[in-house]
């Protein structure tokens, strides 16, 4: 009776009287398999089986998405093994319970090629082997994502934010294809509310409602960016998410012509503080530029909070010390509202101003008890709205997201 080892070619099973590359008669007269391993016993002298593989990415496939998933299926036996490899590197994955399958669950990178190595049995118990290799995309540049509260703070997975707070997606590089980015950006929220992405940047996309979001609103954002093409050659990274909370409605509304500032929480006035806001008029900066000390009108987000910080003139261009304007001052209770450099702040050096007349440089002062208690009770992405001045705040100093209406919007 003759001995025969049966190889497999990935998608092919091998029909009866097919001939075996490699194999030669050993001194004992039996078939050898290729590397001289003796082979099974086929009862009718037939090849032993007509199991087949088949490997997908299939054998020599260029510009595999790194999304994709590997998969290896055996008919008529069974898998004992799979390796998929770029280098040193494995991709994650496993063999299912019935040993039929081997699915990869561990992702791909750009620019490799993967080697997937496969060893089996058929169903007479006969080793099956095979191996075979794809290559993934090579992109000109790959777009990483980072998730911000704002500009100067990463947003918290599991934090809570104010009514006011947008969802924010920064992009390592500029996007050209923004409607590619968009489809594979998702915003969950329970309970459900409408939304829409508007980029504020050519790296960044903010998601907000139409109005303030209700307090108690769970917010999960979500990147399955990896693999997609976002223009000009530039793939997204790793898929991501985040989520945050929504907490109570904290509004507080500062009006120049009134200087007081009105604090709702949810909904019921709570606070009635005497503010003093911008001066008003205008002076030349160290390189000619104008610059003025009004408090910009507008919805405004809080966005970092500082118990204590030095405030300079300098850090917009008055530098000359002979300037009446200039000043470099260690200030308390600092809350951000803008990145041009406003504040809703402790000011206890001009208490006679405040609920009277507008004295300061553009932030909002407020004396040492009613300072205490906002810095105490507001926090990031809670909202401070500010009426009754000539000039407004940009969408870009800071969070002007809610001074665009939302048709301009969408």
């Amino acid at each position: 009776m003759l001995n025969r080892r049966t190889v497999l070619v990935s998608g092919v099973g091998l029909a009866a009287g097919a001939a075996v590359a490699g194999c030669s008669s050993n001194a004992s007269g039996k078939w050898a398999a290729p590397g001289g391993a003796a082979a099974g016993n086929g009862a009718d002298g037939s090849p032993a089986s007509s199991a087949k593989l088949t490997i997908t990415p299939a054998a020599n496939t260029k510009d595999v998405s790194p999304a994709d998933t590997v998969t290896v299926a055996i008919e008529g036996g069974t898998l004992d093994s799979v390796t998929v490899a770029a280098g040193s590197k494995t991709v994650k994955g496993s063999i299912a319970g019935d040993q039929k399958t081997w699915t990869s669950s561990g992702p791909l990178s750009y620019g490799q090629t993967y080697t997937v190595a496969v060893t089996g049995k058929d169903g007479k118990g006969t080793a099956v082997t095979q191996n075979s290799t794809f290559a993934t995309i090579k992109p000109a540049g790959v777009a990483g994502v980072t998730f911000q509260a704002n500009p100067m703070l990463a947003m918290k997975d599991g934090g809570t934010y104010g009514v006011g707070q947008p969802a924010i997606v920064y992009f390592s590089k500029t996007i050209k294809d923004r409607a590619a980015a968009e489809q594979a950006m998702e915003v969950v929220t329970e309970p459900a509310v409408e939304g829409r992405w508007h980029w504020v940047s050519g790296q960044s996309a903010h998601w907000r409602p139409e109005k303030f979001w209700t307090s108690g609103t769970k917010v999960t954002v979500k990147t399955n960016l990896l693999g997609v093409n976002l223009g000009n050659n530039i793939y997204g990274g790793a898929n991501n998410s985040v989520s945050f909370t929504i907490g109570p409605s904290r509004i507080a509304i500062a009006d120049s012509n009134t200087h007081m500032m009105q604090v709702f929480i949810n909904g019921q006035m709570v606070r009635n503080i005497p503010v003093s806001m911008g001066k008003g008029g205008s002076t030349k900066g160290s390189k000619g530029e104008t610059i003025d000390f009004w408090t910009r009108s507008g919805v405004h987000v809080l966005l970092t909070k500082e118990s204590q910080t030095v405030m300079s003139s300098a850090s917009y261009g008055i530098t000359d010390k002979n300037n009446p304007n200039y000043y470099s001052e260690t200030i308390k209770l600092a809350c951000r509202i803008s990145l041009s450099g406003e504040y809703v702040h402790m000011a206890d050096w001009n208490i006679p101003a405040q609920g009277h007349r507008n004295t300061s440089h553009g932030c909002v002062n407020v004396g040492p008890d009613n300072a205490k208690w906002f810095y105490n009770t507001f926090g990031v992405g809670d909202v401070v709205e500010v009426r009754n001045t000539p000039k407004n705040l940009s969408l870009t100093d800071g969070l002007g997201d809610w001074n665009v209406s939302w048709s301009q919007w969408t």
